[in-house]
């Protein structure tokens, strides 16, 4: 299915989900402030409905975005029961919280039962919507109407290729009715083709050697009206994602090995803005107490201030508690046979250079807040791999490794989730950059999140 197709069917899936999702609060609500149920459950009463009903500004809009971070809309039409449950669960879930911290943001009073309850009736509305669309794709009258016919053309290797990997990802709209090798069966029987299975489709994946044959092929679909799909793979990228766009008016093949572009990222990047802003008010009063410690307990400035590799190498000056002595950056040289980590990296167990406040700083990663600005300030992310001084990049051995600059830097990472101090390779720390940018997604950032919190409140912070 081309994203055209696929952008419609989600954006009627979006509408119907929204005005299930819209029921489902107002259905709670009323439910919980049925005085039947009051008088069953014992229950207080709750004021009247209207004073929430501004909520629906949030939860309509908020509701099929959540869906769609989680690849609720990028399901097969016949997606498995289960990944469909889980997906939505997930959905529900998150969107239920976002209402608790809506509501805790705005200092409003609902009844706890009703967003519970919410939570569960949203769940299996739409979940009783994906069951009857299965329903309905699976009877004759859904057969008929939206099969489509396709003819493959290519050399016979790619069209087999192609149909294994069409019947592997389930396309249940396609019927393939036919194959043309090129090359070797001349143009006069694809017109034939055409007539006798009055086609509606043609794909067409071919190499560059055969783009005269594919030219020729396309307008003769292009005089019978029939729609050609010429995939465009003449390139064997190895970690690319190849997307299709435009440039003003010209067409363009874009190849990406980073996060691309979307609604997820958008949330993303407010998240971080909103939730650095929220932490920052919140941890005010601890940033007065350390920086009086650090002034107390040690001469030199509050903060450390370094060049850090930002997005794409981009530099930008790292805010810290500083942990170390003031000359900390000046006797570095003179421990460098200690450096316990290959590569350009430096760390050492027990460094000389931090202070004893430093080092309980350091143990529970308060060291570490003061980067809630540069999130504030678009230079960093709450999640994301963490940034290495400009001299350390500079000094990558592996091009490869520069691959963990393509998404901004983060406070907490794969990395640091994942027992940190036992990471002695670089190439490990790389690694785990680089797993977190190919499966990057807004429920990682928000599991990375949760398993932050224990490493902080243990203290396995950094050396």
């Amino acid at each position: 299915m081309l994203r055209r197709d696929r952008l419609i069917r989600m954006q009627i899936h979006q509408l119907l989900d929204a005005c299930l999702f819209a029921f489902s609060f107002w259905l709670a609500y009323a439910l919980r402030s049925n005085s039947v149920i009051i008088d069953l459950f014992g229950l207080a009463d709750v004021a009247s409905f209207e004073g929430y009903v501004w909520l629906y500004l949030v939860l309509i809009p908020a509701a099929p975005m959540v869906l769609e971070a989680q690849g609720f809309y990028k399901r097969p039409l016949l997606c498995s029961r289960r990944v469909t449950a889980w997906m939505l669960f997930k959905g529900c879930f998150l969107i239920t919280l976002g209402l608790v911290l809506a509501l805790f943001l705005f200092r409003l009073d609902i009844a706890r039962w009703a967003l519970i309850w919410f939570g569960g009736i949203s769940f299996l509305l739409v979940y009783a919507k994906e069951e009857l669309m299965r329903y309905l794709l699976q009877s004759k009258l859904a057969q008929s109407q939206f099969r489509r016919r396709f003819i493959l053309i290519g050399t016979a290797k790619e069209t087999a290729r192609m149909r294994s990997e069409l019947r592997s990802k389930a396309f249940e709209t396609m019927q393939i009715v036919a194959e043309f090798e090129l090359g070797r069966t001349p143009v006069a029987r694809l017109l034939e083709i055409l007539h006798e299975h009055s086609v509606n489709g043609v794909i067409i994946n071919a190499k560059r050697s055969y783009f005269d044959e594919v030219e020729t092929a396309i307008r003769a679909c292009e005089l019978e009206g029939v729609e050609v799909w010429l995939l465009a793979d003449f390139f064997n990228t190895q970690i690319s994602r190849t997307t299709f766009d435009e440039l003003g008016e010209r067409p363009a093949l874009v190849f990406s090995s980073g996060p691309e572009a979307s609604w997820e990222g958008v949330v993303k990047q407010l998240l971080d803005f909103f939730g650095a802003l929220v932490l920052i008010l919140m941890l005010s009063p601890v940033f007065a107490v350390v920086a009086v410690l650090i002034r107390l307990t040690s001469p030199g400035p509050v903060f450390f201030r370094q060049q850090r590799s930002g997005l794409n190498g981009h530099p930008f000056t790292i805010f810290k508690f500083r942990t170390m002595v003031t000359n900390a950056e000046q006797i570095k040289h003179e421990l460098e046979a200690l450096n316990e980590m290959s590569g350009p990296v430096f760390k050492v167990t027990d460094d000389p250079r931090i202070t004893r406040l430093g080092k309980f700083l350091r143990k529970f990663s308060i060291d570490e807040l003061p980067q809630l600005f540069n999130v504030v300030r678009g230079e960093m992310s709450l999640v994301g791999p963490r940034p290495l001084p400009v001299d350390e990049v500079k000094r990558f051995d592996d091009l490869a490794h520069r691959r963990r600059l393509s998404v901004r830097p983060g406070i907490t990472c794969l990395w640091q989730v994942s027992g940190r101090n036992n990471v002695k390779d670089f190439k490990d720390w790389v690694r785990l950059d680089l797993e977190y940018i190919d499966n990057w997604s807004l429920w990682l950032d928000i599991k990375i999140l949760f398993r932050t919190v224990p490493v902080v409140i243990v203290g396995t912070g950094a050396k």
